[in-house]
């Protein structure tokens, strides 16, 4: 099953909840670029992720969305699946890309085992679910092209457009979503908190926030990454912008 990219085409920062930070963030689907994942009959001692991963099991999404499933279902069938079969993953999204591959693999594993098992759960149980794992698997969930997400990536707002072709480039750079984040808190952090600027960006076509906006502009995380990874720099073409913490960057095709 196919498990897609996204890019962030403009992501501004609204606020701080506890540990995590709020935003308003336009997340696009990448149909011609994406992760593929099957499950394959094997004899497993436990639970086992096949494929190019620089993480250990226990650090990976598609693990993460296992163990919260168990937690939801107590369903002991899902883990006797999984002493029959393995998850294999032809890895193509790079990590630490800001391009959300990690993510949707998480919630394509859910929605596989959700079909394979008839475990019969909506989909606003796997949001629930998917919402423990990582902030922007709910997006992928809902199976949507085009989406503004706020709150901490569990609010997903269906946005009727298009998705856009996009030329996208992604540097050999890994990208710490986590650090850049810090690093945003730390030495550069501001809020786009006026009602109308949130709602501005919200009402704007995707092709209309490249008219617009520069790169730093449509994105308050590039200036962190780019304090933590100054090679980035090199990559920010005229006409590109930067999904998510990066290390990608994109432009209209």
């Amino acid at each position: 099953m196919k498990s897609y990219a996204k890019v962030n085409i403009f992501l501004k920062i609204t606020g701080r909840q506890n540990n995590y930070h709020k935003l308003i963030s336009r997340f696009m689907l990448i149909k011609n670029y994406f992760d593929e994942i099957e499950f394959i009959p094997s004899r497993e001692d436990s639970f086992n992720i096949e494929g190019d991963f620089s993480c250990k099991t226990e650090h990976n999404l598609i693990y993460k969305a296992y163990i919260e499933l168990l937690k939801y279902t107590n369903n002991l069938d899902i883990k006797e699946f999984f002493k029959y079969n393995k998850v294999s993953v032809i890895k193509l999204i790079a990590e630490g890309s800001g391009l959300g591959g990690g993510s949707s693999n998480a919630s394509t594993f859910l929605k596989m085992i959700n079909d394979n098992l008839n475990l019969g759960l909506s989909i606003e149980e796997l949001v629930k679910v998917g919402s423990k794992v990582g902030a922007d698997v709910p997006f992928f969930l809902y199976d949507i092209e085009s989406a503004n997400v706020s709150g901490i990536g569990e609010i997903v707002e269906e946005f009727n457009e298009e998705a856009l072709d996009v030329n996208i480039i992604t540097p050999k750079i890994y990208c710490n979503t986590k650090d850049v984040y810090q690093t945003f808190r730390k030495n550069f952090y501001k809020e786009t908190s006026d009602m109308y600027d949130i709602a501005k960006f919200k009402n704007l076509k995707s092709s209309e926030v490249f008219e617009k906006f520069n790169i730093d502009e449509a994105n308050d995380l590039y200036i962190p990454a780019l304090a933590l990874y100054p090679e980035l720099k090199d990559y920010a073409k005229k006409d590109f912008l930067f999904s998510g913490s990066g290390s990608s960057f994109f432009k209209l095709i």
